[in-house]
This record gives structure tokens, C-alpha cells and sequence, in this order.
């Protein structure tokens, strides 16, 4: 069931970025297919869409164009995106790809910059916010440019990562990660308020994204190698904090180490020292 769910809310999502796409291709009365071009190349670099092959991409951007056509107005549309984009970073991607779309003929009309104040309004979307994602796609970079993760927030994933392991919350490790979130050094600029923001969001990032995809955003957040071991370590503290290392925690160590490509013998160190 609770896969049935993940998956359900995953295709919701990824409808919810087509159709914000769609809208900005939309807004001036004609669809270019330098427009289209744009559509599809931005939701091929997007990790939130691995896995989909032409022909379910093909019906979701149909089956989005359908919807959109059958809303009774654009606030139905901005009501039924809210819903499914629930957290503020899948807001601020939908905005970021509306925006590629917009500019894809290298300027946006009027009712394209309207449609994306419309946009920026209704998703909660600041102008720092809109000025940075704005200028990552004038100068031609990805939208990970513009969306990256703090660090804290991918290290407090990889925490939450093992305390969900065996599907329940252990006080022993629920105590470890404050604990790690309030000694160490790494989180210091992080505020309580923040560092739930952080375990909410991982909570949600797993449910909706599921394990395979999350450890490769996390592969590629945590680039270098003293950030892998760092986070590794705080992993294994976790894992060691109700006293007893499962069998579905090890696996996440197991999964983490082969993602991070720490070698056996450094692996064999951090667990002493975890």
C-alpha cells in the first residue's frame, strides 16, 4: 500500500511540472516547438522523471494538455498544482521549468511574464528566489543550479535514510540525529525550526521518490569524497545508536557505501568509530 501510494503521488507530481510547463508553452496563444524542445529537454535532465520511457512521457504531456483544457479557469489549475506540489522545493522546480519554457525564444511575452507572476504568487515563490532561477536559465545552466540542496540538508538525509530502514522510528536513533544536528560542527548554522524542515523534507522525499532515486541525488550533491565519508559517518552513528546494527540498516549502509564508493577498509574504520 504504502508503495502503491509513493508511486501514485510521484506520477502526480511529475503531471504537476508537465502541466506547469505546458501552461507557460500556452499562455501567449501558440506553442512553438522550440518551446516543446525545451519542454522535453528539461524534463530529461530532471532526476525526478528517471525512469520514464518516450511513450509514457508522450501520454503524460497528452493526458496534461487534456486536463489543462478541461479546467474551468487558471485558478482551479494553480489550486490542483498547490495540491500536488506540496513542498517548497518541488514549488520552486515547477516555477523553474515554467520560466525555461517562457524563455525559450530567448524573450517571454507579456502574457508569459504575466502567467509567471501568476505563478510565483500562487506557489509561494520569492523574488531572490525568482531572480536566481531566472538567471541560471539566461545563462544556459541547469536548474540543479538554481535548486541545490544545503549540504546539511542532503547529511540529515542520509540519517533519515537509516532511521527508516526497518519502517519504525527508534527513540535511541531519533535522539542520535538531534544530537548530531546539535554538537556538531557541520550543523551549526542550523536552527531547530530548519533542521525538522530538513527531516520533513527527506521523509517526503523518500515516500515520493522512493530509495533508488534519492541515493542518486544524493550521489550526486555530495560530490567529493570528504562530504561521502562525512556522511557515511553520520549514517553509521545512527545505525549504532539503539546499541544493535539490523539487518535493514546494514543494507542502507551497504547501499550507501556502493553509491559513495568508499572502500572496504575505510568502511571498516567508520564503523569502529560510529
Amino acid at each position: 500500500m504504502a508503495r502503491e501510494q509513493a508511486v501514485k503521488a510521484r506520477k502526480e507530481r511529475n503531471a504537476a511540472l508537465v502541466e506547469a510547463m505546458l501552461l507557460a508553452a500556452m499562455a501567449d496563444g501558440s506553442v512553438s516547438q522550440r518551446e516543446m524542445q525545451t519542454l522535453l529537454a528539461r524534463v530529461l535532465e530532471r532526476p525526478e522523471f528517471e525512469g520514464t520511457q518516450s511513450g509514457e512521457l508522450n501520454l503524460l504531456v497528452e493526458t496534461s494538455a487534456v486536463r489543462l483544457a478541461e479546467a474551468r479557469n487558471l485558478e482551479e489549475v494553480l489550486s490542483s498544482l498547490r495540491r500536488r506540489l506540496p513542498d517548497h522545493k518541488n514549488r520552486m522546480l515547477a516555477f523553474g521549468l515554467a520560466a525555461a519554457v517562457a524563455l525559450a525564444d530567448q524573450r517571454a511575452t507579456r502574457s508569459e511574464l504575466g502567467l509567471l507572476k501568476t505563478f510565483q504568487a500562487a506557489l509561494g515563490i520569492s523574488e531572490d528566489e525568482v531572480a536566481q532561477i531566472i538567471d541560471v536559465i539566461e545563462q544556459g545552466g541547469s536548474l540543479s543550479e538554481a535548486l541545490g540542496e544545503p549540504l546539511e540538508r542532503l547529511f540529515a538525509e542520509v540519517m533519515v535514510l537509516v532511521l527508516a530502514a526497518d519502517g519504525q522510528l527508534k527513540e535511541a536513533e531519533a535522539r542520535a540525529m538531534v544530537e548530531s544536528f546539535a554538537a556538531d560542527p557541520l550543523f551549526q548554522n542550523v536552527s531547530p525550526e530548519r533542521a525538522q524542515g530538513f527531516v520533513s523534507e527527506s521523509v517526503a522525499a523518500l515516500a515520493t521518490d522512493g530509495l533508488p532515486q534519492r541515493l542518486q541525488v544524493l550521489a550526486h550533491g555530495l560530490a567529493t569524497h570528504s562530504q561521502r565519508v562525512k556522511a557515511y559517518q553520520l549514517a553509521t552513528k545512527i545505525a549504532h545508536a539503539s546499541g544493535r546494527t539490523s539487518n535493514a540498516e546494514q543494507r542502507i549502509l551497504d547501499l550507501l557505501q556502493a553509491t559513495f564508493g568508499l572502500a572496504d577498509d575505510e568502511v571498516a574504520r567508520l564503523d569502529q568509530q560510529g
